[in-house]
């Protein structure tokens, strides 16, 4: 058998971590690890137009499976572009392996040609960020970068140069038995016994949930009707508790909607889930917080805590709620449900009225009969923008469906990449790229990327010219939107000239047509759809506080927009609330 080199050995390892395709751009030194891809049928080389696609389609890939995925980015500006990328699934904790490889070892530190320096370069945005400058750190060093990445969830960066990458692998060399899962993680008996405690003295208790709570949504059912709590949801946390949820009061946040703010607020004991909710001026300071987290450093990090609790949703609720008294009295919850429904009612005709005759079309329409058509397992990528809006408050979850956006770094152009990934996964699984004009044009290149590889994904572009939540910021600082706008070509065209199916909608009542099509067409498609510059949005509840660093309206030149069909739930739960 002949003796492996450095790379051959590295491609083995990342295809016996499970790893089974590696995203970037060729270069030069990173040809020894491509080669070597290409003699290993573990593994699949997908080549991007720019490596920061890489890196997104790698982070959504990671939030799809759930397991290790990988992407690779030569030396200098080639592992540059991984950075971004790789900071959204650091933050979104997707375990992801970076590979950037690095100039001639014997060079560094010489201003060589294109030398970086990526150990410092992706600190910030890694667990676990080192070097491979002798062969005899492998296997050992990838094999620690992997167990970053697994056990901590998020970025692990190894760095190469491509002459160590050439190199024999050491013989003998130990590999051991790799970190393939994270294990669930049990509260101490002290803080399950307090949080009890809390529980019982406290008369109205109200849940707001996160990402946290993936997997633990029987567990949240069963602990709110056990203590009769309102639960309210961050975005992260909309698509793993919103549904089927007898006891939904909402989202809370700048992109918010019905009761959730005033059952975080007037409660007594409010329990944050698995949520490391940023927006801290939506958050109560005069009643008691309790903070369930398997990662002790969210603890306390957004607000003041009365109990800390390190442990993951499942197993503290599953040893909570058969210790808790069971309360009786739903006059709190019941009181939140209905001012959740009357906040959704009073929103729901504000984009549903005479939209078969409103142009350009509005936005939340194009959303809402998107959420109609779409699968029912299908996977959403939504932009950071005004899409982050549409989505959080139109895409109706259901426990089959992911949505995945840049919900925690907050990235432009983020979902044409993460649609990539997404539907590597699966091709016959329907992927929805909710593109927005601004965020698909900044990496439209990889639109090329769908139709090299015959990738089915749905390109619904939200093209109303402009960089809507940018106006938004200007006006909430009192200033006239300067620089916002795009002179956009016909999108629909761009793609049937790459050679994707591509469909332009400017009246609504084209617009069901144009999907179904698109949605049948079995490659890559695109439906440009020209939407309404002026529709924008705001939360429920503002203040001064509030607005900083993001964009809020207080004018009256839109109301709040529609829910879609959040509101069918909202009557449901009124309706199965027990009569005295």
């Amino acid at each position: 058998m002949a003796k492996q080199n450095v790379s051959e050995q590295f491609v083995d390892i990342l295809a016996r971590a499970g790893v089974k395709r590696l995203y970037g751009v060729v270069g030069d030194s990173l040809n020894p690890v491509v080669d070597a891809i290409r003699r290993n049928p573990g593994i699949d080389w997908i080549q991007v137009r720019h490596e920061e696609t890489a890196a997104f389609a790698a982070g959504a890939e990671a939030q799809i499976t759930g397991e290790l995925a990988a992407c690779a980015g030569s030396c200098g500006p080639g592992n540059l572009h991984l950075i971004n990328g790789l900071y959204d699934a650091h933050r979104s904790m997707a375990p992801v392996l970076a590979l950037a490889s690095h100039i001639p070892s014997g060079e560094i530190g010489l201003g060589y040609f294109q030398e970086t320096h990526p150990e410092l370069l992706f600190q910030e945005c890694s667990h676990y960020n080192e070097m491979i400058s002798n062969p005899q750190q492998m296997p050992r060093l990838l094999q620690t970068a992997i167990q970053h990445a697994i056990g901590r969830g998020g970025v692990a960066v190894v760095s190469m140069p491509g002459d160590v990458a050439s190199q024999p692998a050491p013989e003998k060399s130990v590999e051991h038995a790799l970190v393939t899962s994270r294990p669930s993680v049990r509260p101490g008996d002290a803080e399950i016994e307090k949080l009890c405690r809390m529980v019982d003295e406290a008369k109205r208790v109200t849940l707001f949930c996160g990402s946290g709570t993936a997997g633990a949504h029987a567990e949240v059912m069963e602990f709110a009707e056990r203590v009769k709590a309102p639960v309210g949801h961050a975005l992260r946390g909309k698509e793993w508790i919103q549904y089927d949820n007898p006891y939904d009061v909402g989202m809370s946040g700048l992109l918010g909607y019905g009761a959730a703010y005033e059952a975080t607020n007037e409660c007594d004991l409010l329990i944050l889930l698995g949520t490391d909710f940023p927006y801290n001026a939506f958050l109560p300071t005069d009643v008691k917080i309790v903070q369930v987290d398997v990662r002790p450093e969210h603890l306390g990090r957004r607000s003041k805590l009365d109990l800390a609790v390190w442990g993951d949703v499942r197993e503290t609720l599953r040893c909570v709620t058969p210790r808790v008294k069971a309360k009786s009295d739903r006059k709190f919850l019941d009181r939140m449900l209905k001012k959740h429904a009357d906040a959704l009612e009073g929103v729901i005709s504000a984009y549903t009225r005479k939209v078969d005759k409103h142009v350009p079309i509005h936005p939340e329409y194009v959303a809402s009969v998107l959420d109609e058509l779409a699968d029912e397992d299908a996977v959403f990528t939504v932009d950071t923008g005004m899409c982050n809006v549409w989505a959080a408050r139109y895409l109706t979850p259901n426990g089959k469906r992911r949505v995945i956006g840049s919900f925690s770094h907050g990235s432009m152009a983020n979902a044409l990449p993460q649609a990539i990934g997404a539907q590597f996964t699966d091709r016959n699984r329907q992927v929805v790229s909710m593109s927005g004009d601004g965020g698909f044009t900044m990496l439209m290149g990889d639109f090329l990327t769908l139709v090299q590889y015959d990738l089915p994904v749905k390109v619904v572009l939200f093209n109303n010219s402009s960089l809507g939540m940018v106006e938004l910021e200007m006006l909430v600082a009192g200033l006239p939107s300067f620089g916002t706008t795009n002179k956009n070509p016909d999108f629909a065209a761009v793609a049937r000239a790459s050679g994707a199916y591509g469909v332009r909608v400017e009246k609504p009542k084209q617009l069901e047509g144009a999907l179904r099509d698109a949605f049948k067409h079995k490659g890559p498609a695109l439906v440009d759809v020209v939407t309404d510059p002026n529709a924008l949005s705001i939360p429920p509840k503002i203040s001064a506080d509030m607005v900083t660093g993001f964009a809020l309206s207080a004018s009256k030149i839109v109301l709040d927009g529609g829910v879609g069909r959040m509101v069918q739930m909202a009557r449901s739960n009124l309706r199965n609330m027990p009569r005295p």
